[in-house]
């Protein structure tokens, strides 16, 4: 099958997700920057959010370039992984509105969630197209998704002891999935595709 559809499919629902997230940041109740102030969890939270989409979406073109197509299988891998950032706007709404351990580890969890769902659609990614494909090589033993993944779980369980902490160790895991994966596009470039 084309991959093209699950491409733009999957373009089209980060889009939305985003503008779902941005509707909960409210007009401030008055024109000065003290007004800004009750609205700043959310925005911080809805920054962390959109920061986070945006890597989704970058690490999933990047991956999409080094696919030639798609499986059944495939399809089922990546609304799996639409299935959990879609719930990215509830959880960042919820943890804007009340910094609070439940919230803020809940978001983890979708966070973590999303972080499996991304490996499993790598994986089966990998099993459509071979261990020696482009892909394979690039993605390797792919440790920057496994110590994510690690990191989510370790945050989820500060969150009840430091919520704050547990946000830090959400943007360290941001910081280092900001820049695009370089391996997919070194192996792209170094096997002509």
């Amino acid at each position: 099958m084309s991959k093209g559809r699950m491409e733009a499919f999957s373009d089209g629902v980060v889009a939305i997700l985003i503008t779902i997230m941005v509707l909960e940041l409210k007009v401030p109740a008055g024109p000065t920057f003290e007004a800004l102030r009750p609205l700043l969890p959310t925005f911080l939270a809805y920054l962390l959010s959109f920061v986070f989409l945006g890597i989704y979406w970058n690490n999933h073109h990047h991956l999409l370039q080094a696919t030639r197509h798609v499986s059944g299988a495939v399809l089922w891998a990546n609304l799996h992984l639409l299935f959990w950032l879609s719930l990215t706007p509830f959880v960042t709404a919820w943890m804007g509105q009340h910094f609070a351990p439940l919230p803020v580890a809940l978001y983890g969890a979708v966070m973590l969630l999303a972080g499996a769902a991304y490996l499993i659609l790598s994986r089966a990614l990998v099993a459509l197209h071979g261990q020696e494909s482009p892909l394979a090589r690039a993605l390797g033993s792919d440790l920057k998704g496994n110590v994510s993944v690690l990191l989510y779980a370790a945050a989820i369980a500060l969150a009840f002891r430091s919520p704050r902490l547990s946000c830090a160790l959400y943007v360290v895991v941001a910081v280092v999935w900001l820049l695009p994966d370089p391996r997919i596009e070194r192996e792209l470039r170094r096997s002509g595709s």
